[in-house]
């Protein structure tokens, strides 16, 4: 891993807001549905922010996202390195990062992904068993609550 020339940080201020925007909107199979103001409202009301920075150059070049209750469940979300910073273990301290070595180590923690199983993986996360329940989209059409 090459990752002493990256450095983590939760400062949701540091975020850049843009290269989130650009990456979302643009590479993420999971987020081009996203306007510019979801994005920000998203990050504005996240329970935590974790972000990878070039040492060098001070570019953010990943990111990532959770959700939570704030006492024992939380959802990590929009977890990407850029493609020029991949390979070098960055997503993997992200991740440990946000699940591991923050405030919500003692968490239940859950997520979505199509392609990197194997990253959450060694972090103990698994396919959901029987009792998982999910509404992947909005209804079409308002429900009555009578």
């Amino acid at each position: 891993m090459e990752l002493s020339v990256y450095q983590l940080d939760d400062d949701p201020n540091r975020v850049d807001r843009d290269a989130v925007w650009a990456f979302l909107s643009q590479h993420a199979y999971w987020g081009r549905w996203r306007t510019r103001e979801v994005i920000e409202g998203q990050i504005d009301n996240s329970w935590r922010v974790v972000g990878a920075y070039h040492l060098d150059t001070g570019r953010m070049v990943g990111f990532a996202r959770a959700v939570s209750d704030g006492f024992a469940l939380a959802y990590l979300a929009d977890v990407y390195v850029e493609p020029a910073h991949r390979g070098r273990g960055i997503a993997t301290a992200m991740v440990e990062y946000m699940i591991e070595k923050g405030p919500g180590a003692q968490f239940r923690w859950m997520l979505h992904t199509a392609d990197a199983h194997g990253l959450y993986a060694k972090f103990g996360f698994a396919a959901p068993n029987h009792t998982y329940m999910e509404r992947p989209e909005a209804p079409t059409r308002a429900v009555s609550l009578e």
